[in-house]
């Protein structure tokens, strides 16, 4: 049987993934009830403002089918292995994450009874079992394609992940001295009895539940062994024989925890090793920091951090060959109930296969991808350092990571303005940053040499809480003013001000994004970025930047949209005024998310008054699009592929008079009501078109994209007519971004 077949011959949810050959792929949808089902037609109940009553899509069932899009590209024949393993592991971090924080959120609600129901329409028991009835569909769905389409896949081309009983006895050995040297010692076995209550299982951990013997009174004890994150959770084994299938040695990997099993005689010595089975514990890790004036804000987090590590569980993921008794002790000693028990075959925690994707088979990858430098600031003289400052001052530049290079336009602007002696302050957001980030040490190398520099530092940001308390210190002690913004609200806008003394006097450079300053994932993620050195630009930031570390009073802005207060309000007028034009005005954004309430009631008036509105969103989207008497002229398509789509972009209006805007906020409440987030206006004509040249070709047809109906489900049209691959647009941009390279040479 197939895998596809196997697919379609488990759904009681409905939930299918697309084989190669599919041009369609149903996905779940939901019924009256809020239970996945067959499509059916959204119930025509009309509320006091005249708009269906269930005319939301449910937010977290949502975000399960943006993860099933993930699926689908790792069981995507065309698209090549590695990429489809990479994908794997790329659900189970999602799925990871979403459970931390999602699912324990809505647990915590409803235990301490602030739960509502959703504006999806169900309660919060419904969601929850709405959650584990899918994600253990999507759990059995990623495990087929692993076991009978990626493992089998990978084995034909050499690279192999075994068990410790298909290894050579020589191969065993190599292991075993390794096993010595560099695993046993750092190993710590727990034992459970009337000395030892169970041990606290981290969470995310991957942990071997051991069943002993005692020889000598025949009784039967439980012992659990964590397996050491700080080890490659696949380890590389080069075989000395050529691989059957190509000139290549094969790559071969053995699991860490099947090394520790084999030799779990020589952690319980004097024992007999009976049963043993892997299992993996997910806890809440969603923070909840009480902010106030008189606490230092570092030190609330750094506690906050430490009782992280002790949230209650949410999820147990075991192997299904578990034991029932064992299963049962695990179940009574975590406190978990049974629809969060998720048995799975081994191995689990698939995140380890981006281990195997690192494999160096170029055959194996996307083809290789390089960034250049924006054509609008390539150097006209190779020779000539390349003055980034002295560019912007003549024009405004438009980035599109990762196309555009990061480190020769973003950092190399941050870099520039640490070293010329000109420039008097620089300010800086913060949200994520890689380890080594090279704008933290611009800005570093800025203070040390006099500059005044402004850090602002979100040190709430998700799961970078430690990353960022580091950077914090570290940059105070070089001199940096670091501020962690307004109390009650994350900062998460994406700005840069840079002010130098010039002739004719001070000169504001300013950068506003879409993404994080974080060279790492620039290269993985796609983000928009405006370099500009325009007067009203340089007066809006100079103007935020005071409230975020001063006491300055609310301000007006001039190009830019400013949440709290601006960015929701202000779109929803400018989608008004292009409904006041019907069908001749439009609408389009680019979202990763889109859940906002008022907002999406917005775009259902502009389409009840004929007005065209494109949606093109990444992950979660709560439109119900293509509704008679609702959204018949809302269209919602969603992108994934080679790099991750992460702009945010919204367009009013189409020819000379259309408005674009780029920034960083998604249509989320937290986005729009608890955190600082900033749009900003384009102005040049080339940049408008830019913008619309991204949503339109998403939303065109021609190129590879999900589309969503009214009724929930997703639908994926990656092949043509003829049974072709379509192109992918962000295949289309590459090669646009090389042509416009060429032609700024020429």
């Amino acid at each position: 049987m197939s895998v596809q077949e196997s697919i379609e011959d488990h759904q009681p949810t409905d939930v299918s993934i697309a084989s190669a050959s599919a041009s369609e792929t149903r996905v779940p949808a939901r019924d009256n009830h809020g239970r996945f089902t067959r499509a059916v037609p959204a119930p025509a109940v009309v509320g006091p403002d005249g708009l269906p009553t269930d005319r939301f899509l449910d937010r977290e069932i949502s975000w399960l089918q943006f993860n099933e899009r993930v699926l689908q590209l790792a069981a995507d024949e065309r698209l090549p292995l590695l990429e489809r393993a990479r994908f794997l592991a790329i659900f189970t971090s999602n799925l990871d994450e979403f459970f931390m924080v999602r699912v324990a959120g809505l647990k915590r609600r409803i235990a301490t009874g602030i739960a509502m129901r959703a504006s999806s329409g169900l309660e919060p028991g419904e969601v929850l079992e709405q959650i584990s009835l899918v994600t253990h569909d999507l759990l059995q769905i990623q495990s087929r394609i692993f076991h009978e389409q990626v493992r089998p896949g990978l084995e034909e081309q050499g690279i192999s992940i075994v068990r410790w009983d298909e290894l050579a006895p020589d191969e065993q050995q190599r292991l075993g001295e390794l096993y010595t040297r560099s695993i046993f010692p750092v190993l710590t076995p727990l034992a459970v009895d009337p000395a030892h209550p169970f041990p606290y299982i981290s969470g995310l951990s991957l942990n071997l539940a051991v069943l002993l013997i005692n020889p000598k009174t025949g009784k039967e004890h439980f012992a659990r062994v964590k397996v050491p994150p700080s080890l490659p959770r696949f380890l590389k084994i080069e075989s000395s024989t050529p691989s059957a299938t190509s000139d290549l040695f094969e790559t071969r990997f053995v699991p860490l925890e099947d090394v520790i099993s084999s030799h779990l005689d020589q952690l319980f010595p004097g024992m007999e090793v009976h049963e043993h089975y892997t299992f993996r514990v997910t806890r809440n890790e969603d923070l909840e920091v009480e902010e106030d004036d008189n606490e230092n804000l570092l030190t609330a987090l750094e506690r906050e951090l430490t009782r992280r590590r002790f949230g209650p569980p949410v999820r147990l993921e075991v192997d299904e060959a578990m034991d029932d008794h064992v299963m049962d002790l695990l179940v009574r000693e975590l406190g978990v109930h049974e629809q969060e028990v998720y048995r799975l075959p081994a191995p689990l925690d698939l995140r380890g296969l981006n281990v195997i994707a690192d494999v160096a088979r170029s055959d194996l990858h996307y083809d290789a991808f390089v960034a250049r430098t924006n054509a609008d600031l390539a150097p006209t003289e190779s020779a000539k350092p390349r003055d980034i400052l002295a560019k912007v001052a003549r024009q405004d530049v438009l980035l599109q990571h990762p196309y555009d290079s990061f480190s020769t336009s973003v950092q190399a602007f941050i870099e520039q303005a640490a070293q010329d002696p000109k420039v008097l302050a620089i300010k800086q957001t913060l949200y994520r940053t890689s380890g080594d980030s090279p704008i933290v040490d611009a800005l570093i190398d800025a203070a040390e040499a006099g500059k005044q520099v402004l850090a602002v530092v979100e040190i709430k940001a998700r799961f970078d809480e430690q990353n960022n308390i580091d950077w914090a210190r570290k940059l105070e002690h070089a001199g940096v003013h670091v501020v962690y913004g307004i109390v009650g609200l994350k900062t998460h806008a994406k700005l840069c001000l840079v002010v130098r003394q010039e002739p004719e006097g001070l000169k504001r450079y300013c950068h506003v994004g879409t993404g994080n300053y974080n060279p790492k994932t620039a290269r993985l993620y796609e983000d928009l970025g405006l370099l500009t050195s325009d007067p009203d630009v340089g007066e809006d930031l100079t103007k935020l930047f005071n409230q975020l570390s001063g006491l300055a009073p609310r301000q007006k802005f001039t190009r830019l949209l400013v949440a709290p207060r601006s960015v929701r309000s202000g779109l929803i007028e400018r989608i008004e005024a292009q409904a006041a034009k019907g069908a001749d005005g439009y609408i389009g954004i680019k979202v990763n998310s889109i859940v906002d309430e008022a907002l999406i009631d917005a775009l259902y008036r502009a389409s009840r008054a004929g007005t065209p509105v494109d949606v093109f969103v990444r992950g979660i989207c709560a439109i119900r699009p293509g509704v008679e008497g609702l959204s018949e002229t809302i269209r919602v398509h969603s992108v994934l592929g080679r790099f991750l789509e992460h702009s945010r972009v919204f367009l009013f209006g189409r020819g000379p008079d259309a408005e674009a805007w780029i920034g960083s906020a998604d249509m989320m409440h937290r986005n729009l009501d608890r955190r600082v987030e900033a749009l900003v206006r384009l102005k040049d004509a080339r940049h408008i078109r830019d913008t619309q040249q991204v949503i339109e070709s998403a939303m065109s047809g021609d190129y590879a994209h999900w589309s969503l109906s009214g009724d929930g489900r997703w639908t994926r049209k990656h092949l043509d007519a003829n049974g072709e691959p379509l192109p992918h647009t962000q295949d289309a941009l590459i090669d646009l971004h090389a042509k416009r390279r060429r032609k700024a040479r020429r």
